[in-house]
């Protein structure tokens, strides 16, 4: 069918919203704060031999890219022949899917009168797998949680409860974890509907000539911007804190031609912690700062994606199976800076200077004190430090690059389980000086309610490597991790916190971009206003 390319732009608007519907169905229903509140999912909808066409813009990175990915996975899973209307598939599995296995990743088929036309995906964080809980303790994936492979959730619009009932013995929160995965499958399931109606109204029998208009313009867009890039190689390295030593990533950005890859060799072994990365994850966030800098307006889909190559050794960006992974994000949020600041060298006085990165995830066990009524919970709070200065602007404060994720609110954190939120605010001189000021982080600080206690999984880092400044920036403030009488707490593993104490948490600032000396004597002025730097500071 030959139509207009004003038509075919209109279809692929069409698409995207059929796809941000898709991810709004997830965000009513979630049983999950993170899901909810945060953000913490991806949607998109997808050819019948598993390409992107387009993705719903709430949603991270990490789950976007490796999705794009893991949705081949499935294909290679499970025959054509066995694939039905109604079906929905499944897995958590850290390397065929996100990452790690709080991820849970479905995938389920869209038929048009019999003919299958393409595929829905999506992906959700869920407060719990079983296992050690969400943490880096663990020594292998064997002990962090329930392992599902490729499978059917649903066959024939008929649900898996076999599947459902292991899953309900063997995490801490089965009617959250159960309520997640109906939500997974009805955010897939409200697609398909909406991309039936599509076709019908507009008379389409597949994408085929839709999927060809979205990848050749895409592909054109993001050829354009390669282009006039220099051509070269430039490296760069970054130390973060690891668990119980420093991690050292390395990244190498060649750029030859119509081509970009980014290697990882010379990064630090594989910890026996889990903060170990997949390569599928690396992937996700070396593509993601690679398009940030290159093509942040292009659409992304499996045309842009293919631009970019990832390589790794086996090393923690490329950690293999039975690695524990739990905290993969903790590495892979650090990622885009090693990536930028090898950028920064092809493209000087354009990369903006490091963040926080990671995010300030912390996951509370809640439970009575010995004894004592009360309530037992498990409690996820995503928070974030500052991002780096850009070359035109200060960084942002308390925002998450490069997840993306939405600050969850207190009052619906506080919902979840017997806690109270006592401070949750900006962290003053925590952003690096420059000419333009690195983002601040934040302070927030958490107690059990009375006759409760908590157990907490710290998953922090930039506490002993803060985020650099570019171009003669200065360094954000370090990360701190302490309870309300002084006592300093490790910033990754298991820890207890008794009735009555209160954690605190001193999220890092952002770096700084250029030199102090250069700030605008009006933007100084006003940071001293806003409270954002004391009379002492240089920024």
């Amino acid at each position: 069918m030959n139509v207009s390319d004003i038509r075919m732009q209109v279809m692929w608007n069409r698409l995207i919203s059929v796809v941000e519907e898709q991810a709004l169905t997830l965000i009513r229903t979630a049983f999950s704060t993170s899901v909810r509140e945060a953000g913490d999912l991806s949607a998109g909808v997808f050819g019948p031999d598993g390409q992107m066409l387009a993705q719903a813009v709430t949603g991270t990175p990490g789950h976007v890219n490796t999705m794009a990915e893991a949705v081949l996975n499935f294909l290679a899973e499970i025959p054509r022949e066995e694939m039905f209307e109604g079906d929905t598939y499944v897995t958590n599995d850290p390397w065929l899917g996100t990452g790690h296995l709080h991820d849970i990743t479905m995938v389920s088929p869209s038929f048009l009168d019999g003919r299958l036309v393409g595929f829905f995906a999506c992906t959700a964080h869920v407060v719990d797998v079983g296992g050690r809980g969400f943490g880096a303790d663990a020594k292998s994936v064997y002990e962090e949680g329930i392992q599902i492979p490729i499978m059917k959730f649903a066959e024939r619009g008929v649900v898996n409860t076999s599947l459902l009932r292991l899953l309900k013995a063997n995490v801490r929160e089965p009617d959250q974890v159960i309520g997640d995965f109906y939500s997974l499958s009805a955010c897939n399931e409200v697609g398909h509907r909406r991309l039936v109606t599509m076709m019908r109204e507009i008379g389409l029998s597949d994408l085929d000539a839709l999927a060809e208009f979205i990848f050749s313009r895409t592909r054109a867009a993001t050829l354009e911007r390669i282009r006039a890039l220099p051509q070269g190689a430039w490296s760069n390295v970054m130390d973060t804190d690891g668990y119980d030593e420093p991690i050292r990533l390395a990244a190498k950005v060649e750029i030859r031609g119509e081509t970009i890859n980014v290697d990882f060799t010379g990064s630090s072994a594989p910890s026996r912690w889990g903060i170990n990365v997949p390569l599928i994850y690396t992937k996700a966030y070396a593509s993601y700062a690679l398009k940030c800098v290159i093509a942040p307006d292009v659409p992304n889909n499996s045309a842009s994606l293919a631009l970019f190559t990832i390589s790794s050794p086996e090393n923690i960006c490329n950690a293999q199976r039975p690695a524990p992974v739990s905290l993969r994000h903790v590495i892979g949020h650090m990622i885009p800076d090693v990536v930028l600041g090898a950028l920064s060298q092809a493209l000087p006085g354009q990369i903006q200077a490091e963040g926080a990165g990671s995010l300030w995830n912390v996951h509370l066990s809640v439970k009575p004190v010995s004894k004592q009524a009360g309530r037992r919970a498990e409690v996820l709070m995503f928070n974030s430090g500052g991002t780096g200065a850009r070359p035109a602007l200060d960084g942002l404060s308390a925002t998450a690059f490069p997840s993306g994720v939405m600050t969850m609110p207190i009052e619906a954190t506080e919902q979840t389980g017997p806690i109270v939120i006592w401070r949750k605010e900006l962290r003053p001189d925590s952003g690096g000086a420059g000419r333009y000021r690195g983002g601040l982080g934040q302070v927030i600080e958490i107690g059990a309610m009375p006759g409760h206690e908590l157990d907490f999984s710290a998953m922090f880092d930039r506490v002993n490597h803060p985020a650099q400044g570019r171009e003669g920036g200065e360094a954000g403030a370090p990360g701190e991790v302490v309870l309300d009488d002084g006592t300093k707490m490790r910033p990754k593993g298991w820890q207890h916190v008794p009735a009555g104490r209160h954690l605190i948490l001193k999220a890092p600032g952002g770096g700084g971009f250029g030199p102090a000396s250069e700030r605008d004597p009006e933007a100084l002025a006003a940071d001293l206003r806003g409270g954002y730097v004391s009379a002492g500071d240089k920024s």
